[in-house]
């Protein structure tokens, strides 16, 4: 009952930050994530939120599916995503969500890449 509340606090709260990201989505994207805002791609990894504050977390499969096609389509957008303020405000920690394309065993990560100041594994 306890992890069902908390799961509904976290959707609320990624919903919330979600509405309220429209000032950071030109600024912050940059472009990386093309022609989708980063509020929706910030949305669609939304799967992943657990595994992105605990290292010892199971991937949900389907995050990975999401990571894996954001990787796909726009690598630079997961950084993007991940060092946004949304990012922030959801308290995503950088050094565990770049671990999470490893943790999927994704294949075609980008291994050794430069994500602000941390690394992909």
């Amino acid at each position: 009952m306890e992890s069902s509340m908390i799961s509904r606090a976290t959707i609320v709260t990624l919903m919330v930050l979600l509405l309220t990201s429209n000032n950071y989505k030109n600024v912050e994207s940059a472009g990386e994530c093309g022609r989708t805002p980063i509020g929706s791609a910030a949305a669609s990894l939304s799967p992943c939120l657990g595994a992105t504050k605990d290292v010892r977390a199971k991937v949900p499969p389907a995050c990975c599916a999401r990571v894996s096609a954001l990787l796909r389509t726009s690598p630079r957008c997961l950084c993007a995503v991940l060092l946004s303020p949304l990012a922030k405000q959801a308290k995503i920690n950088p050094a565990t969500a770049i671990t999470v394309p490893k943790r999927c065993n994704i294949r075609n990560r980008p291994v050794g890449k430069k994500c602000g100041s941390k690394f992909f594994f």
